[in-house]
């Protein structure tokens, strides 16, 4: 099942003539890497199919699950939000990788990778750390992608280790290497990469992951490599002007993309650009003031924790803050599923209509008027940002007058022990629910990653 059944549109991300990669003609100053959207034209009528927002919670848990276990393995102790999550005590690591599916929106681009550099296509993911490649080694599970082949790189370097890449229940095999890679032209040298045996069905060209691999842009905390994940490479090797990246993501064509050693200050209105310190470094993690619905603040999500992931589709979080914030919305409708208590919120269609549009040859349905009239506001740094309609709502059901919600909510995002240095210099511990914030709120900001500085900037959108 395609989660583009979801979205309507597949988001595509595609660099746009980077420098040659031997030319570092870009040393200096900032890379833009164009994203271009393309929409998946048989979900054009934006409807949603249920399996498939269970799906995608489905892989969420997954995802964190595995990347918390590696922060564990990593820094010797839990990770402060990991108490719900299935996360097992490792005293050395496995090489276990998430080989996750991606059936939500991409994010993805062009990189180059050994000597003489070959191109290959990645998913920008700022909920992990680690690059893996489809190995010259796999057969018809990785037919369609664009494989890596160690051998045919004068600087790969096989590093020895295995891993493993998980999908579900199911394992594959792979092994890391080190090599060259080029992102925007700029060189990350001896940067492991790892090379995948086998790819799962979800990963095969026709199951809409056209992109060959993955590329994570979070910290070492959370990677299950023994290499630097690819943005500490570029930060350690100087060649960048700043350690910093920046997003603009649209499924507008020719609206997106991603800037490599600055930002792109046309994009945005400098004087909203509020930025927040990451609490936590692993994941992206900062703290937001709160999320509120027409001015009403939901209390449970005052100074919560939140992780920002480029790789997520919904905004996901715990069952009291979802409530608290679909309460008194008319309509609203919780289903629920599952052990882990996963939630999605859907609003009854109060009209609906088609259009047929002659220029895009397209079903269009009217939005949902009561959910459009329910987006949330998310604020950061005393700096209020609104999601828009058109992220939020993901559409009607195929078999009921229903739409879909862009906030979510999953029984592993609540109730956990943070510690915290109090005015009184003692260490304290309070109970927090966290958030997952995806691209129904990125879409609407312009993001910036600063890797030296261990923050996470906001902007509103020129």
């Amino acid at each position: 099942m395609k989660f583009t059944a979801i979205c309507a549109l597949l988001v595509v991300a595609v660099v746009g003539s980077p420098a040659p990669p031997n030319v570092h003609s870009n040393v200096g100053r900032t890379q833009r890497i164009l994203l271009n959207s393309r929409s998946n034209a048989a979900n054009s009528s934006k409807v949603f199919d249920p399996k498939t927002a269970w799906e995608q919670l489905d892989f969420v848990h997954r995802k964190y699950s595995a990347t918390m276990e590696a922060y564990q393995r990593n820094t010797g102790t839990p990770h402060p939000l990991s108490s719900r999550f299935d996360v097992r005590s490792l005293a050395k690591r496995n090489g276990n990788v998430p080989l996750v599916d991606h059936n939500a929106d991409l994010w993805y681009g062009e990189i180059d990778v050994g000597t003489p550099p070959k191109k290959y296509t990645v998913v920008f993911d700022t909920g992990s750390s680690d690059l893996f490649l489809p190995s010259s080694q796999c057969s018809v599970s990785c037919d369609g992608h664009t494989k890596y082949d160690p051998a045919a790189s004068s600087s790969a370097k096989d590093s020895g280790q295995p891993f493993l890449l998980t999908y579900g229940a199911g394992e594959t095999a792979g092994e890391e290497h080190v090599d060259d890679v080029f992102v925007g032209g700029y060189e990350a040298k001896d940067q492991t990469v790892g090379a995948a045996w086998m790819y799962s069905p979800e990963f095969n060209e026709n199951e809409s992951f056209p992109p060959d691999g993955l590329s994570g842009l979070a910290f070492p905390e959370i990677s299950e490599f023994e290499g630097s994940p690819l943005i500490q490479t570029l930060d350690e090797s100087g060649k960048l002007p700043q350690s910093i990246f920046g997003f603009k993501l649209s499924t507008t064509p020719g609206h997106s993309e991603m800037n490599i050693g600055g930002i792109n200050t046309n994009l945005y209105h400098p004087d909203t650009l509020t930025y927040v310190p990451v609490t936590n470094r692993g994941y992206w993690q900062v703290e937001m003031d709160s999320i509120s619905r027409l001015g009403q603040e939901v209390i449970e999500s005052r100074a919560a924790p939140v992780i920002i992931d480029t790789g997520t589709t919904f905004i996901i979080t715990s069952y009291s803050i979802a409530q608290s914030y679909y309460a008194n919305i008319s309509g609203a409708t919780a289903h629920t599923e599952g052990a882990d208590t996963d939630t999605y919120w859907t609003s009854k269609l109060v009209t609906y209509s088609t259009i047929f549009n002659l220029i895009n040859v397209r079903f269009c349905p009217v939005p949902c008027d009561t959910i459009n009239s329910t987006v949330p506001t998310i604020t950061f740094g005393r700096h209020a940002f609104k999601v828009s309609a058109p992220t939020y709502n993901f559409g009607p059901d195929v078999s009921s007058g229903d739409c879909l919600a862009g906030i979510a909510a999953s029984s592993k995002m609540s109730a956990h022990n943070l510690w915290y240095l109090g005015h009184d210099n003692i260490t304290h511990t309070r109970t927090a629910d966290f958030t997952i914030i995806g691209d129904v709120f990125l879409q609407n900001v312009y993001s910036v990653f600063d890797y030296a500085n261990t923050r996470v900037g906001f902007a509103e959108l020129s």
